[in-house]
């Protein structure tokens, strides 16, 4: 990567550091070790960021959507939905480029060293589709039919799943709670295993959570092609050169489908375009 192309994606980095310390402003959580549980808690943030961070100031809209799905509360439920895709038809995966915390996290990650970084595998392709099952079974499916006895669903994905949750609200309230040390089980065991090997995956794949895993990045993608803010490739001044393609860390083509599902609009390949074909 030049110079020019480095010192861009830092820029994005700072945004993403900004938003993060917005949305996760509350520090007499950390200092308390307990969760911010004011009237902002009812509204969704855009990115994955979890509820339960002592820092957080807003709800995730997945942890949201799954607490609400299986319940009676269909107001609260049209909220979310309806957040989810005015922000969809806004941005598309503009979120999982520029305001999601755990997206930042995964690309410092990437930043580290290894002998040999992973690009396209075999079966890279399929495995992207995984986040859409998992957004059908994990975050509507199971809350919705495996119910307890009052009728009301867990949220199965943050329980099992998540490990931007493990990161950002497991381990700081384990850390800073006793009580919570003294009744920790084999779920918190898991969770954990599935954090460091999120950790480890980043370091090699860039973003392995995103292309493979992430139920809101599910979401964001099928807005992708008719979100207000979207790639528009100039026919005439592209040349085919490819070095837009080149760029893309998600394996996007610009000049097949600008706005393809899996685009996080970073902003590479139109830095990269010699002659400023993307706009």
């Amino acid at each position: 990567m030049d110079k020019k192309q480095n010192r861009n994606e830092w820029k994005r980095h700072g945004v993403q550091a900004v938003w993060a310390l917005l949305t996760n402003s509350y520090l007499l959580g950390f200092a308390e070790g307990k969760i911010y549980r004011g009237k902002l808690k009812n509204l969704c943030v855009p990115g994955l960021n979890c509820y339960s961070c002592p820092g957080a100031v807003g709800a995730c809209p997945i942890g949201a959507m799954q607490a609400v799905i299986g319940s009676w509360n269909f107001k609260f439920a049209f909220y979310v939905a309806g957040f989810l895709m005015f922000v969809g038809a806004l941005m598309g995966r503009f979120v999982c480029g520029w305001l999601c915390p755990f997206g930042l996290i995964q690309d410092l990650l990437h930043k580290i060293p290894f002998p040999q970084k992973i690009g396209i595998f075999r079966g890279d392709k399929l495995l992207r589709k995984l986040k859409y099952v998992i957004l059908l079974v994990f975050v509507i499916l199971l809350p919705m039919f495996a119910v307890d006895i009052m009728g009301q669903g867990a949220p199965y994905f943050c329980k099992l799943i998540c490990p931007a949750g493990t990161l950002e609200g497991g381990i700081p309230l384990v850390l800073l709670n006793q009580s919570m040390r003294s009744v920790l089980g084999w779920l918190y065991a898991w969770k954990n295993a599935l954090l460091l090997i999120t950790i480890f995956l980043s370091v090699l794949i860039y973003r392995p959570f995103c292309k493979y895993i992430c139920p809101l990045g599910a979401v964001y993608s099928v807005f992708n092609p008719i979100s207000v803010f979207r790639y528009r490739v100039d026919k005439e001044k592209c040349t085919g050169c490819k070095a837009c393609a080149k760029v893309c860390k998600m394996q996007v083509d610009p000049t097949l489908n600008a706005n393809h599902p899996e685009c996080i609009r970073c902003g590479a390949c139109k830095k990269a375009c010699p002659e400023n074909a993307i706009r």
